[in-house]
Parts: C-alpha cells; structure tokens; sequence
C-alpha cells in the first residue's frame, strides 16, 4: 500500500495553496485530483475552450483587495500583476421585453474588482510551479476513506478505470463540503449533524452558468457604454466587459435560467439567445461574435451535486466545527465554502488553506 503524510483531496486554489505550503515545511504532501486538470472551479481558457495563459475565466475572475486582504497578499506575494476591472461608462437596464433597454450614467462607482493579468488561471500556475509533478496525481477520485489506527485509507479510483489504494496520517479535504459528502464514503460514518451540515452548505458557482461572446474589438467602450447590464428578461441576469488585460474583447454574463431548464434548451439554443440578447443591449455589432463560450457548472460531476440543481445562495460564515468524533483528529477541511471569512470566494480557499496548513503542522509537531 503507497502511504504519504499527509493526502490533499481536491486541486482548486485551496487544494494547491496547502499543498505547496506544506511541501515547502518539508513535509510529505500528496495531491489528489478527479479532474485530469488543476484548478477545481478556476479555469482560464482561449476562444476554442482549451485552457490557455491568456484567456476568459469560466469561473471566478474578480477580488477586492481592500475587502478581501489575504487574496491581495497572495498576489503580490506571488508576483502577479492585476488590474482594475473595466466599468467607465453608462450601463443598461432592461425590466420587461416590451420596453426598449434603458441606459443610465452610474451616480457614483463601488470599490472596484479587480482582475488578474491572463486570467486567474495564472494563480494556479504560480502555486503548481511550487509543487513537484510527482506529488500530483491527476485523474484521481477518492470514492472512500476507513479510519484506522495509524492513519486514514483511501480507496482511489482512477480515470483509466484502475483502482488504488492509499494510507495517509492525515487528510485534507480541500472541496465543498457538499460534495465531499456526496461522492466519499466514510467509514466509520461522519457524525450526523455534521453530515446534515455538509449537505446544507451551498457550493459557490455549482448552480450557475457563464456565458461569454468574444470580438475583434471592444465596440461598447466607443459608444461611451461600461459593458455592464442587468437583465430581468433574460436570459443573462447580468452582463459585464470581460476584456482580458492583453486587449482580448469579451461579454460574460450570468445565466437566470435554472439547471435543468438549460439542459432541456440545449447548449446551442443557450448561446443563441444570449446573442440576441447582447444585439438588444449592445446594437447590431453585438449579434456577430468570433467565437462564443457556456460553462455550465451545474453539469460538472466535480463541482455540482444533484442538491446544486436549484438555488444559488451563497455559503455565509458559521461555526469553525466542520469535523468532529471520531474523525477530528484525522481530517481537516480546507474548501473556500469552509472559511471563517468570504467563503465561497477565491479570498477564502485562501484563509481556508492558511488554517489547515497550521492545523497540519500543529499536529505533526506534537507527534
């Protein structure tokens, strides 16, 4: 049976962060992945849909440093360089199919979002960078873990069908809680309150989907427009410039239109209708995209659970008792949804991960 120190489930921005902290306190670290990419719920991808170093974030893309500090220490502390999220210029509100959209000069603009040069994708590069490929494995699902005496056992299952065995002292499970408890089996059982709250915790981004239109050129800014529109027709909700810093033209909005509503549409009757729906707002340069983008979180078996089909509320913070019993000396929770502070973002993986690497060599020192 392999064995390692220490077993990190999951490789999205939480996953990555502990992983490589603990390597670099020299402890041995192995990192598990069902996905064949890093990453988790960050991807950065060119217009064809492969992931790329400069690209359109299908998933998270904004911070804000002032709110959100141990996200900007990690920027900087990763050399990346970021920039101000475009929204000079008026925005269009369109209430009801019948009334043409209306344009409005914003009275004042909010703290500004920020964005990360070629995406954030490039966080995930900078953290892998620090984390030897040996000690990744990649196409690699955890389908169970048995306590025992000296460790915990977790049984793998492989993308090319072959299975595996592994012993850990200890566990990181750096996912949502929800779909850590849909997809292991735990063995003894998790205690049943914590299981129900497992369940409860809703999965930031697991309900929505992301659609983007890209162009040769950002024709919206010339018109005096931000790119930014709020929709209560659909079926974008929400609609934002979504230029790379490189000066790659882009739409991305938010899909309003439930999961299973988009899977009886289609994917190509989605995007259909939100370019139409981006010549009503944007003009006729709108309706002729190069290329067009739909991420549907929902339909991501490592992201969403069949519990993620319907609402949307975001995780808010509560009681840091996330293990207890029998496994809390064993395993420790590091997804974004976990976080004492601004869980479901990508500022909470972060403090997420900072506590269970402290967590981790806490209880490796008093051994």
């Amino acid at each position: 049976m392999n064995s390692c120190k220490v077993a990190v489930v999951g490789a999205g921005l939480a996953g990555l962060y502990t992983s490589q902290a603990l390597h670099a306190a020299g402890v041995d670290v192995l990192l598990l992945e069902g996905r064949n990419r890093l990453g988790g719920r960050i991807l950065t991808v060119e217009e064809g849909g492969a992931p790329a170093d400069d690209g359109f974030d299908l998933g998270p893309s904004w911070f804000w440093p002032e709110m959100q500090p141990a996200m900007a220490d990690l920027i900087t502390e990763l050399r990346l360089d970021s920039f101000v999220q475009h929204s000079t210029g008026d925005v269009i509100f369109e209430r009801m199919s019948r009334e043409r959209p209306q344009r409005f000069s914003p009275a004042h603009e909010n703290q500004q979002s920020m964005r990360i040069s070629g995406g954030t994708g490039a966080v995930v590069r900078a953290l892998a960078a620090g984390l030897p490929d040996e000690r990744i494995q990649l196409g690699t699902q955890v389908s169970a873990m048995a306590l025992r005496h000296d460790g915990v056992e977790l049984s793998l299952r492989r993308t090319d069908g072959g299975t595996e065995v592994l012993l850990a002292e200890h566990v990181v499970a750096a996912l949502p809680p929800r779909l850590l408890g849909a997809s292991v089996a735990f063995s003894p059982a998790q205690d049943p309150a914590i299981a129900a709250r497992w369940r409860r915790t809703p999965t930031w981004m697991a309900p929505h989907a992301k659609f983007f239109a890209i162009y040769d050129d950002a024709f919206w800014r010339k018109d005096g427009l931000s790119g930014t529109a709020q929709s209560m027709v659909g079926p974008m909700v929400e609609i934002h410039d979504s230029t790379t810093k490189s000066g790659r033209a882009a739409f991305f909005g938010f899909l309003g239109v439930g999961a299973d509503q988009r899977k009886s549409v289609g994917e190509e009757a989605l995007k259909q209708a939100c370019i139409e729906q981006l010549g009503r707002l944007f003009g006729q340069a709108a309706l002729t995209p190069r290329a067009t983008l739909l991420k549907d979180w929902a339909a991501d078996p490592f992201t969403a659970t069949a519990d993620d089909r319907t609402g949307g509320d975001h995780p808010t913070p509560g009681s840091s008792r996330w293990v207890t019993g029998a496994w809390e000396d064993r395993l420790m929770m590091a997804g974004s949804e976990t976080s004492a502070s601004e869980p479901g973002y990508l500022a909470g993986a972060v403090v997420a991960a900072k506590e269970a690497v402290a967590g981790v060599l806490t209880r490796l020192e008093q051994k």
